[in-house]
């Protein structure tokens, strides 16, 4: 009992840091291969390689992350000046989308209750005015929050530094106390790590390459706010089923709709053959079909810890998943055949 209480209030203790501590062990898992290496050719030199790979985690993730964000607030707060500024103007999109629909579709937009066009654009545009005013109240709490964000990136640094360099000793120790039998303690570690990492590798890199070629794809046809686009279609790749089609479809269809047929139908065609295609092709290289786990675990994993945990949700949920099917596997294979 006195165990269970004091863990509880150390992971409460924690809490203000959880997404910080959640990155750190995440970089450190991902990682832990070059510091393996680094270590095989310098035996006895742990602090080193542990340091020399905390470079490699910074150059090679937080520092684009860095400028990835930088630009991206530059990128939505020109989206909200021109929005402001009447020069993105929805209502007027709408107008044109208007005029392009067959009798047939306006027929079944009255029966729905649509039909009444010139409300619906006065709706459209009371709705985008009101939803960008709150935006100029937050902009008092960014010095807050950029305090916020550098106190928690230091902490999974820092973190980062130990777990790497000392990682062996802790593993060791985490599964010495679970009530389990030896060799299935090293069975559920190996193979926690193993679908953790496949897991985690495959989701980041196929987000990145879907969002990439996406927000290129919207950048060579010239659609305003690319790389708003394209994180968007980034961070939807997550979700199994649902997938950049979210972002590229209303886009595709919305061209199409204001007459734009050139773009739409180039859009469509990139987003069904090459954008949708890179997590066929990618995700089984990368992930294999031993450590991949079912669509719909991942789908109901990531919906899931996206609702209780917010953005650390979408690697939270499918880790638990992991370690769900992970447990399961164990004691279905400790089981005694009849």
């Amino acid at each position: 009992m006195l165990v269970v209480a004091v863990t509880l209030a150390f992971a409460w203790l924690a809490g203000p840091f959880a997404g910080a501590i959640l990155w750190g062990v995440i970089a450190a898992i991902l990682f832990a291969p070059l510091n393996t290496a680094l270590l095989h050719r310098a035996p006895g030199r742990a602090n080193l390689a542990a340091a020399s790979t905390l470079l490699a985690v910074i150059a090679v993730a937080v520092i684009p992350a860095m400028l990835l964000g930088a630009a991206l607030l530059s990128q939505a707060a020109a989206t909200v000046g021109s929005l402001q500024s009447g020069e993105i103007d929805f209502a007027r999109g709408f107008a044109a989308a208007e005029q392009h629909l067959p009798h047939a579709v306006r027929g079944w937009l009255v029966d729905l209750g649509l039909g009444d066009f010139a409300m619906v654009r006065e709706r459209i545009s009371r709705g985008i005015a009101s939803s960008l005013q709150p935006l100029a109240g937050r902009a008092l709490d960014i010095g807050q929050w950029a305090l916020a964000f550098f106190l928690s990136l230091g902490v999974m640094l820092y973190l980062t530094f130990f777990l790497l360099r000392d990682g062996r000793q802790i593993i060791n120790r985490i599964e010495s106390c679970l009530p389990l039998p030896p060799d299935q303690r090293s069975l559920l570690i190996a193979r926690f790590v193993e679908v953790v990492r496949a897991t985690i590798k495959g989701s980041l890199i196929v987000a990145v390459l879907q969002g990439l070629t996406g927000g290129l794809a919207f950048w060579t046809l010239g659609i305003s706010g690319a790389l708003l686009w394209g994180v968007a279609m980034g961070v939807f790749s997550l979700f199994p089923a649902i997938g950049t089609a979210f972002i590229w479809v209303p886009v595709a269809a919305w061209l199409l709709l204001t007459g734009d047929l050139w773009r739409g139908g180039a859009l469509f065609l990139v987003g069904f053959f090459i954008v949708s295609s890179v997590d066929n092709v990618v995700r089984p290289i990368l992930v294999g079909r031993d450590a991949r786990m079912p669509d719909y675990i991942v789908l109901i994993a990531t919906l899931g810890g996206f609702e209780l945990m917010g953005f650390n949700g979408f690697v939270i949920g499918p880790v638990i998943a992991a370690l769900f099917m992970a447990v399961w596997d164990i004691f279905r294979d400790a089981r005694p055949t009849a």
